[in-house]
């Protein structure tokens, strides 16, 4: 009697993996060590297959039957994972056809429970008592069990019904994160503070939890809101109009354009109105930095208009300021103003006792990162005195042409001498590139040294005129000479001097 070296299936399965495996070998070239690890495990099958085929003639024909049963069922194991990671990584994805991961290993799964049914009804096995058997276990299985399968299924709901995505942004309670990865059992959270988070599926079914930016919506932004509080002497249109007119201007990282940000009047409160900024965050993941910096522009636009957040009327300052300590911080402040003062040529020509009067007119004038502090075009009789940070003075060339940026201003610079001086339009648009500490000055303020003195207005114009030639040169793209070195670009160095003679009616 001819007795085969291989069984009926052996060459099947061999045709079937060498296919699945040339498909898979570089689509799957991340899996490459899994695939190895299925591919000698059917190697030693296929190898215990031959071996039956050479044992089934020798003394011990049922064990080399049972050999061969056993190979033959492995061998269907490896071809069973072979042809579903071939389908479902491979071959529907071509397709556009997306199945989640916890689906394509159920199926799978059943991919072996039918292969090893095949096996047992080839052999002869009896499936009422195997099934009545398998209903007992599996019922004993499912009642012990419960929480194991809830998570299963729970990842599987996740997935199927796309609820729940990797990236997406989840707030659940005091649980905050992104989500990384959708497991059986577990759903993979990193926080903010980098700490990974392992949180049950079923805890996810059971529970509510909110998709912050949401990719799916139409707007998939977060509203974020800053609270502050105002002293109620303070008209609400100016507040209102104070924090909106920087925060629309002003150039955030991470606050969107679309929504506009918006300040509400939400509340009195005892001795202040109580307000609130809305506005949309375009990442969830810095968002209290963004917060961070949205108040820093809330409190330089305050400061700026002179508004101070205000405190509750029943708080008590333990801490009286004797005459003696308020004076001090006093003569600090103006000493503080005379030495930006005196660093300024413009003014380095008034007597100290002059000096002295403008350093207290001097208004204090922050603005934070990105605030526009002046705008081409705009017409403001004051200028800008910066102490601390730097600002970039920015040109639109009059054919609509892109903006030019044409220098950048640091400590001891002043901009806006000639609308203070002349009453002329702003010639570029200067943005705050870091936290800037200015002191501002309106013509008021200097109008009656110049009234005093008139002769001082020639001293000042040949400043101006150098200034203006210095800001044409820029505008022209010959650099950036020195203001000091510079001859008046149309000769005429008494122009300024009309001007600034004129507009203070001298």
């Amino acid at each position: 009697m001819h007795i085969p070296l291989l069984s009926a299936e052996a060459p099947i399965t061999l045709i079937l993996m060498v296919i699945a495996g040339l498909i898979m070998l570089r689509p799957l070239a991340h899996l490459r060590r899994s695939l190895m690890n299925t591919g000698v495990f059917y190697g030693a099958c296929f190898a215990g297959d031959l071996l039956a085929g050479l044992l089934e003639g020798s003394s011990q024909p049922a064990a080399a039957r049972w050999l061969r049963e056993l190979c033959v069922f492995g061998e269907g194991l490896a071809v069973v994972r072979f042809v579903g990671l071939t389908l479902f990584q491979v071959i529907l994805p071509r397709l556009h056809v997306n199945i989640s991961g916890i689906l394509a290993d159920i199926l799978v799964i059943v991919g072996y429970i039918l292969w090893g049914f095949i096996r047992l009804s080839m052999s002869g096995v009896e499936f009422t008592a195997l099934f009545t058997t398998s209903a007992v276990l599996t019922a004993v299985v499912a009642i012990s069990m419960q929480e194991t399968l809830g998570n299963l299924l729970g990842g599987l709901a996740l997935q199927m019904d796309n609820s729940l995505e990797i990236g997406d942004w989840i707030q659940m309670g005091d649980l905050a994160g992104r989500v990384t990865d959708i497991q059986w059992r577990y759903t993979a959270i990193v926080t903010r503070a980098g700490e990974r988070m392992v949180v049950p599926n079923s805890h996810l079914m059971k529970n509510r939890y909110a998709i912050v930016c949401d990719k799916r919506q139409s707007n998939p932004h977060q509203r974020r809101h800053i609270p502050f509080n105002v002293d109620l002497s303070v008209p609400p249109a100016r507040v209102i109009g104070a924090v909106l007119q920087d925060i629309l201007t002003a150039r955030i990282p991470n606050v969107s354009a679309t929504p506009a940000p918006a300040c509400l009047l939400m509340d009195f409160g005892p001795g202040f109105a109580r307000y609130q900024l809305r506005y949309w965050l375009d990442d969830p993941g810095p968002d209290e930095i963004t917060d961070s910096d949205v108040r820093s522009h809330i409190l330089a636009a305050l400061q700026r208009e002179d508004i101070r957040l205000a405190v509750a009327d029943q708080t008590v300052h333990l801490v009286q300021e004797g005459k003696a300590h308020r004076a001090e911080v006093q003569a600090r402040e103006l000493n503080r103003r005379l030495q930006a003062i005196t660093h300024i040529d413009l003014f380095c020509k008034l007597s100290e006792a002059e000096q002295l009067e403008l350093a207290r007119r001097l208004v204090n004038a922050p603005f934070a990162r990105g605030d526009i502090v002046t705008r081409q075009g705009a017409v403001a009789h004051w200028l800008y005195i910066i102490v601390s940070g730097e600002a970039e003075a920015w040109w639109q060339p009059p054919d609509g042409s892109p903006q030019r940026l044409l220098e950048k201003r640091g400590p001891g610079t002043v901009f806006g001498e000639l609308g203070l001086m002349t009453g002329a339009p702003r010639r570029a648009t200067v943005i705050a590139t870091t936290d800037v500490e200015a002191y501002r000055l309106d013509k008021t303020g200097f109008e009656h040294i110049i009234r005093a003195r008139p002769e001082i207005a020639e001293g000042i114009s040949a400043i101006l005129e150098r200034r203006l030639s210095h800001f044409q040169a820029l505008e022209r793209g010959d650099g950036a000479p020195r203001p000091d070195g510079n001859k008046p670009a149309n000769g005429d160095t008494g122009v300024i001097g009309r001007k600034i003679r004129e507009f203070f009616g001298l």
